[in-house]
């Protein structure tokens, strides 16, 4: 079993379920968490040497692009008047992820023919 693979993975999931989290609940925590755990997944990604690399490492540094700006505006502006960006920020990062996710699986799923 590749660690590193699992590690990654499990904080990409991690990133999703608690960006979706904040879709349902609103919450500053639930957005911060997303944000910082979806960073922990990019750099976890920065040593992969796999097929689809810079796929994975791009998806997730589109997810922190999302997550980020959402957090700032989210805390430091008007939150009724920004919630449509904010809420699309968000679902713009949960898109990103999905995508990493549908690449590890790809990726996986090659690895296992060349066996």
């Amino acid at each position: 079993m590749n660690w590193g693979k699992v590690f990654y993975i499990f904080f990409t999931l991690m990133s999703v379920t608690t960006s979706v989290a904040f879709l349902f609940e609103n919450s500053g925590i639930a957005l911060f968490t997303a944000g910082s755990i979806n960073l922990i997944s990019s750099i976890l990604k920065l040593g992969v040497r796999n097929l689809f690399s810079a796929e994975l490492f791009a998806g997730s540094l589109v997810a922190d692009l999302h997550l980020f700006p959402a957090f700032f505006i989210y805390h430091f502006s008007d939150k009724v008047e920004n919630f449509g960006i904010i809420t699309g920020l968000v679902v713009g990062a949960i898109i990103a992820n999905v995508y990493t996710l549908i690449i590890s699986i790809v990726e996986s799923a090659k690895l296992k023919e060349e066996f």
